[in-house]
């Protein structure tokens, strides 16, 4: 599948099982199914909502700061890629 690079993991907390996620590059959207790949990292998710400063998304843009509930562990560096269809 090809996919394109959108960001990389910030931060995460384990407890409420979610990401934040830096977007570097392009935008990504509720709906998006994105690819998180890491040294121990690699799975494939949907993205069902996103946040930024606690208040619910539709779009991120680069440079702004979102929180994702993630369905695996990840890690602080993990690359996130959009998959483009």
């Amino acid at each position: 599948m090809p996919e394109e690079e959108v960001g990389k993991i910030s931060d995460y907390f384990k407890k409420i099982g979610v990401a934040a996620i830096e977007i570097t590059k392009g935008s990504l959207s509720v709906g998006d199914t994105i690819h998180i790949k890491g040294h121990t990292t690699d799975f494939t998710q949907s993205v069902d909502s996103m946040q930024i400063e606690h208040q619910s998304v539709p779009t991120a843009k680069a440079g702004d700061s979102i929180g994702i509930k993630v369905k695996d562990v990840v890690r602080d560096s993990d690359i996130v890629y959009k998959v483009t269809v």
